[in-house]
């Protein structure tokens, strides 16, 4: 049985155009005509998404050859995750794919292949059109396994000079990416891989944290790599508890997948943070230990991540981008984390819905993410919405 979902942006001959669909179902090729039929036409499409469920993650090569020869688009770019998405619907933690075709100009975007440590096949591949175009945008996608993968992916903004959105495959089984076929084939793994935008190509894009505050900004007075000994000259556990309520505190059991801790990042100008585990908690000591490396003098916060918290801060981030955006998006990419999606709102739909509130039956595609990535950093717990306007 397949099962399948489409929309389209409204077409104008020779003008951007998006159009996306997905289906779900348990043999890859009938479930890749289904999408496809869903899709409908795609003349003069020069660019594909594709993001494939990890239940069809083996079969990545055949998929993307398939979309290739029926489409006529050479140009496809995306991965897999425990989850997909297109338009409103969520395919997750069953075999699915979600296909989005975009028609672009030909000199606006460049795909460029999995790069590593060494960005030389970047610049083999895209060098030259850097030169002449730049990159205001780049979307791509990251094997989780990748040593130094955050490391990677800030040289990689900083080499491109384009801000970075995009997410780690999450897979049980393998991890493939769809990338530039001039180098070695459609498919690849390990490192980074994505598309360069042009400035010509309008975007906007905005980040949702999943968490809201729940004291004020600290400062780490004693640690020991990622074991918080002391905050604000107190046992951290004593400021722990005071942040985050009696109620909480007389049971630090339940602080397990709540509370977080917040380490704020240093010259944002949106008090941005990163959303880091806590792992351990030694009550007696009085320490907290969470899963990032922290150095005395260091800022931190404590976060809630529940239901509501991450819908407020959804719906705050998504008026945000209204206001910045003054006309309809044609296209749109949703990259949210596996912690997010039914295992935090309860249903799969839920942050597409909010999506859809806010800016209408936008053709979208996109996955759920081992992490996120956007401007040139990692994230957790966070969705990441790009709109092509």
């Amino acid at each position: 049985m397949t099962t399948a979902t489409h929309a389209t942006s409204e077409e104008t001959s020779g003008e951007v155009f998006f159009r996306a669909a997905s289906a779900a179902g348990t043999d890859w090729g009938p479930t890749t005509k289904a999408c496809l039929d869903r899709l409908g036409p795609v003349t003069g499409c020069n660019l594909g998404f594709l993001y494939v469920t990890d239940g069809f993650a083996e079969h990545a090569g055949s998929i993307v050859t398939l979309l290739r020869a029926i489409t006529g688009i050479r140009d496809w770019t995306g991965t897999v995750g425990i989850g997909v998405c297109a338009n409103g619907e969520v395919i997750f933690d069953e075999p699915g794919i979600a296909v989005m075709a975009a028609r672009l100009p030909a000199d606006g975007f460049r795909p460029f292949p999995a790069v590593n440590g060494n960005l030389e096949p970047l610049r083999r591949s895209a060098g030259g059109w850097l030169d002449k175009h730049g990159a205001s945008l780049a979307l791509v996608h990251a094997d989780p396994r990748t040593p130094q993968l955050a490391d990677l992916v800030a040289s990689l903004s900083e080499t491109t000079s384009a801000f970075l959105v995009g997410g780690t495959s999450a897979s049980r089984t393998v991890f493939p990416q769809f990338t530039d076929p001039l180098d070695g084939g459609p498919v690849a793994e390990n490192g980074v891989s994505g598309v360069l935008f042009a400035p010509s190509v309008n975007v906007a894009t905005a980040r949702t944290q999943g968490c809201l505050p729940i004291g004020p900004k600290r400062s780490v007075t004693a640690s020991d790599d990622n074991v918080i000994l002391e905050i604000d000259g107190r046992p951290a556990l004593d400021v722990f508890k005071e942040d985050i309520g009696p109620e909480l505190a007389a049971d630090l059991r339940q602080v397990a997948g709540t509370i977080c801790a917040g380490l704020p990042i240093a010259g944002s100008d949106t008090q941005d943070y990163l959303v880091r585990d806590l792992i351990a908690i030694d009550p007696r000591a009085g320490w907290l230990s969470i899963a990032e490396r922290v150095t005395t003098g260091q800022p931190i916060l404590f976060t809630r991540r529940d239901r509501a918290s991450a819908a407020a801060d959804m719906r705050r981030m998504l008026d945000g981008l209204r206001k910045r955006v003054r006309t309809t998006p044609r296209g749109a990419v949703y990259v949210s984390c596996i912690a997010r999606g039914p295992s935090l709102f309860g249903e799969a739909n839920t942050e597409l819905s909010l999506i859809r509130e806010a800016f209408g039956d936008v053709p979208l595609t996109g996955f759920f993410a081992s992490g996120e990535i956007s401007h040139n950093r990692l994230y957790g717990y966070t969705g990441v919405l790009t709109l092509f306007l």
